[in-house]
């Protein structure tokens, strides 16, 4: 019996695309010769378009706390005068390309926005290890682990970007670390012989290249949203900073 309403139906289904095809054949005025038309399907309802991806996505997680100095994975300097920072998750961590860049931390008791300088090898996808001021700004710490939310921001900083370079750097080999920036860095290229070379980052948030040469150098920094910055005549300078000459927009 089901065999049987099978074939029935497959034989309605056949005679249905036959009688809508034949409809759609036109006999042309000369010859009388048949011209058949395409025939369009769609599936019906119409599916649901992908939303756009937001540049600047909601992380969810939880927060702990340390004894914060400033300092830490990312290289930079303690900052005993501005100690709202934090430790990225190792997963996010992705070779310190958080490094240097500002979210806004949300918990239960307010918002607070620090700068990623360090990373939280233990922290799972999501979480944050926030300095001890900071996690007093979104909880109690007695509390110790909370939970948040957070998003990267693009807060007005003073003055533009400045490069350090490392200690020990030379024409044969120089580690350059990009500072102050207003959005994470994506790129960093120097100018040689008229051609942009990309230089690798390192785990230790340092752009390191051996044979730039012994400078002055010209710099393309470009940001995660494709922003780019070119300073010329900067320096070789081992151990100290050069400032560039301008700072990246906000965030779209």
């Amino acid at each position: 019996m089901r065999l049987r309403w099978q074939r029935i139906t497959w034989y309605l289904l056949a005679s249905l695309a036959l009688l809508v095809i034949s409809s759609f054949s036109v006999v042309a005025a000369e010859g009388g010769s048949t011209i058949w038309l395409p025939l369009i399907l769609r599936a019906w309802p119409t599916p649901t378009p992908t939303p756009t991806a937001t540049p600047n996505p909601i992380y969810s997680g939880e927060a702990t706390y340390y004894d914060a100095t400033g300092g830490g994975a990312c290289s930079f300097p303690p900052s005993p005068e501005d100690l709202m920072v934090a430790a990225m998750n190792s997963p996010q961590y992705n070779n310190a390309a958080w490094c240097g860049a500002y979210v806004r931390v949300t918990g239960w008791k307010g918002s607070v926005i620090v700068r990623i300088v360090d990373l939280c090898p233990g922290c799972a996808y999501g979480d944050l290890d926030l300095s001890r001021e900071a996690f007093g700004s979104i909880a109690n710490l007695s509390q110790g682990r909370v939970p948040i939310t957070w998003q990267l921001v693009s807060p007005q900083l003073e003055g533009p970007i400045r490069y350090h370079f490392k200690d020990g750097s030379s024409q044969w080999w120089t580690a350059v670390q990009v500072r102050n920036h207003r959005n994470p860095i994506a790129r960093f290229e120097y100018l040689s012989n008229g051609t942009w070379i990309e230089v690798a980052r390192t785990s230790y948030n340092y752009f390191v290249k051996s044979g730039m040469g012994k400078g002055p150098y010209t710099f393309r920094v470009t940001d995660i949203y494709g922003n780019q910055l070119v300073d010329q005549a900067i320096p070789l300078s081992p151990g100290q900073e050069v400032s560039g000459g301008a700072q990246f927009p906000p965030a779209p």
